[in-house]
């Protein structure tokens, strides 16, 4: 867009922005539309759900790198978990607020759209791909609601779907216009051989809301404990057992996840630690100084030790204001008591 907020004319001076996942689809429409001519700058959404979140994006920013195409990390966070806590539109099978998720990234490449001087988006979504965002009316309707009408350019399903402002003022060559729908794969796995695409890292369902078990985590979370961005990483890591509607414990499945838990530990929560056997490190919030439920957290511990056959436990407490304390599990907790627990 030039500085008036209307679209570039000059074909040699358009400009678009690629909302690019780091999946198979979002690489081939890069690499369509890079192929074609049109000056390109790559959006990469990072969100507190990535199930590639890393200090420096999705792994697949080093496809961008490799295609040198510029780039653009956006970090979605406070108002992220407003949208997925309530979302306008509703969930998918899980806790996946798709609609609105992509109405917000629509918003954020908006703005961006009007800081570069971009003409038009591009995406890599695939008509009936996915069955909550991803069709016509959907389309639509997202777009209507970031104010994008128009501007979003699928080129995957282009031959299917209504003219776009890029089509009709032709900047784009007809070889990027393809008729794609549903959700096989096999044509893009063809295709991305054909454009020399041999790495995709980030693949479909990159995306922990769509995970049973993590919107399970999810929904404990929201009902009974602050929904902050300190909380949903705890939910990527450990076992988790919700004790009472206050107390949760949070038990390392390994040596990294218990190193992390013991760092975090230093900051609010009890901690409890296998003395004389390998196993887990814990952590608890909500405990309330009860023995019964310090037993109860002792025992869950236990159970994922290295007891060498023998029934005793000990594991020690640790609170940041209480110091530490010595608990025998004289019985590890039992399968039946861990999956009544377990969230």
């Amino acid at each position: 867009m030039n500085n008036n907020g209307k679209a570039n004319t000059d074909k040699h001076k358009v400009k678009a922005l690629v909302l690019f996942s780091g999946g198979l689809d979002s690489l081939i429409a890069l690499k369509l539309i890079k192929d074609s001519g049109i000056e390109l700058l790559a959006l990469n959404f990072v969100s507190p759900f990535c199930r590639c979140n890393r200090s420096d994006g999705c792994s697949a920013v080093m496809q961008l790198k490799n295609l040198d195409v510029e780039f653009k990390l956006i970090r979605l966070a406070e108002e992220y978990l407003e949208i997925v806590k309530k979302p306008k539109f509703g969930y998918g099978s899980n806790m996946n607020p798709c609609i609105d998720c992509r109405v917000l990234m629509f918003k954020k490449a908006k703005a961006v759209m009007q800081e570069v001087g971009a003409s038009f988006l591009i995406t890599g979504e695939v008509l009936g791909q996915r069955p909550m965002s991803q069709q016509k009316r959907q389309f639509g309707l997202i777009e209507k609601e970031a104010e994008v009408e128009g501007l979003v350019f699928r080129p995957l399903s282009a031959k299917l779907l209504p003219q776009t402002l890029a089509e009709k003022e032709g900047w784009l060559k007809d070889n990027v216009l393809l008729n794609l729908s549903g959700r096989i794969r096999s044509p893009q796995i063809k295709m991305a051989k054909e454009l020399g695409v041999n790495d995709y890292p980030c693949p479909s369902g990159g995306c922990l809301l769509t995970d049973i078990g993590f919107s399970r985590r999810l929904r404990d979370l929201i009902k009974h404990s602050r929904f902050t961005l300190d909380e949903v990483e705890l939910l990527k890591i450990g076992r988790h057992f919700r004790l009472n509607d206050k107390l949760k414990l949070i038990v390392g499945r390994d040596e990294k996840e218990n190193n992390r838990l013991l760092d975090i530990a230093q900051k609010r929560y009890a901690c409890f630690i296998p003395c004389d056997v390998k196993g887990p490190v814990a952590i608890a919030s909500g405990l309330n100084g009860e023995v019964e439920l310090d037993q109860l957290c002792v025992s869950i511990v236990a159970r994922y030790c290295d007891r060498n056959k023998e029934a005793k436990v000990k594991v020690e407490k640790r609170n940041i204001v209480k110091g530490g304390s010595v608990i025998t599990a004289e019985v590890p907790a039992s399968e039946e008591l861990i999956e009544k627990f377990r969230i």
